[in-house]
């Protein structure tokens, strides 16, 4: 019943309000308030204590109880205001790999003069995360979004909120404003990577003989093996770095979905993403054939992005468009 009657709440805010677009200002006609179950006790106080008071003719009584009334007007004010004026400037999440959590960030900005403390947001109705807005600043806050399976993840609801001050009084507001978060297939998967390098035609295949060049340190990226992070630096309280290779001598790899066999789809995707972080690792030059993409050898952030987007939306289109035919 409670969940039937969110789903209609929810549906007739959508309608009443409509989609929105960043950044985006949390007018007056779009938040609402009521008083928390704190705020509900606290007014049944007051009316016990205006009973009392009218009861016994106990004049301090009814100016305790009239103060105390007023008191709660102002947190009732304040918390409306705490909210109102507001500015959604952005909203965008980062890719991240399947059975992961990902990270949607929240950027606001206040134009006030006065702070706004204890502003929360959340992904539909997940628990929320506050955050404090300085006075002609900026606040960053930061959701987990679950990601079971590769594809888009579609975020089209955020629940913005605050209980400031004193948690009488709750004022929200949804923002219906459509993000979507990419997750690249798991990379799983214990096959070796292929032992034969895509040199051109009629070049010489190289075999990895373990002689593998020194290129550098890069920051740690999500995905890649706990293996190459070099511990010693992290140890001495410096960033979590990752060591790079290149195999000696080795020109590229291409990792091509038709040469792993009868595996299931996602099992192959699964390896694929796991070759590519692993070669992005090592420095290598790799490219990606798919029956209806092919990337080119590469390598750095963007190329390891281009492949594993690849793999994430592979299929998926068809399917799509297979159940808009069966609707």
């Amino acid at each position: 019943m409670k969940t039937r009657l969110r789903g209609r709440m929810a549906r007739w805010i959508r309608k009443r309000q409509g989609p929105d677009s960043l950044p985006l200002t949390l007018s007056r006609k779009r938040l609402y308030i009521l008083p928390t179950r704190a705020g509900v006790g606290f007014g049944l106080l007051l009316a016990l204590m205006l009973v009392a008071g009218l009861n016994y003719a106990n004049s301090t009584a009814l100016f305790l109880t009239f103060l105390l009334t007023g008191f709660a007007l102002v947190a009732m004010h304040q918390c409306h205001r705490n909210l109102l004026g507001a500015q959604l400037v952005a909203a965008t999440a980062q890719p991240t790999f399947a059975h992961r959590s990902g990270t949607l960030s929240l950027i606001f900005e206040n134009a006030a003069a006065a702070a706004r403390l204890r502003i929360a947001a959340g992904v539909g109705d997940e628990p929320v995360a506050p955050t404090d807005l300085p006075a002609r600043g900026r606040g960053k806050v930061e959701l987990s979004v679950a990601a079971a399976k590769r594809g888009l993840v579609q975020i089209d609801r955020l629940h913005l909120i605050t209980t400031h001050p004193f948690g009488l009084f709750r004022t929200w507001t949804w923002v219906h404003a459509p993000v979507e978060m990419l997750v690249y297939p798991r990379p799983n998967g214990s096959l070796p990577m292929p032992t034969h390098y895509g040199n051109k035609a009629g070049a010489r295949s190289v075999t990895n003989t373990g002689s593998d060049e020194w290129l550098g340190l890069r920051p740690f990226r999500d995905g890649d093996s706990p293996r190459q992070v070099d511990w010693k630096a992290y140890a001495r309280e410096a960033p979590l770095l990752v060591k790079e290779y290149s195999a000696a001598g080795a020109e590229l790899r291409m990792f091509d979905f038709g040469a792993l066999g009868n595996l299931q789809l996602e099992t192959k995707l699964e390896q694929l993403a796991r070759w590519v972080v692993d070669a992005e690792g090592g420095g290598e030059r790799y490219g990606l054939r798919l029956p209806d993409n092919h990337i080119e050898p590469d390598r750095g952030p963007e190329h390891r992005h281009r492949c594993l987007a690849a793999l994430a939306m592979f299929g998926l289109e068809d399917a799509q468009r297979g159940e808009d035919k069966a609707t």
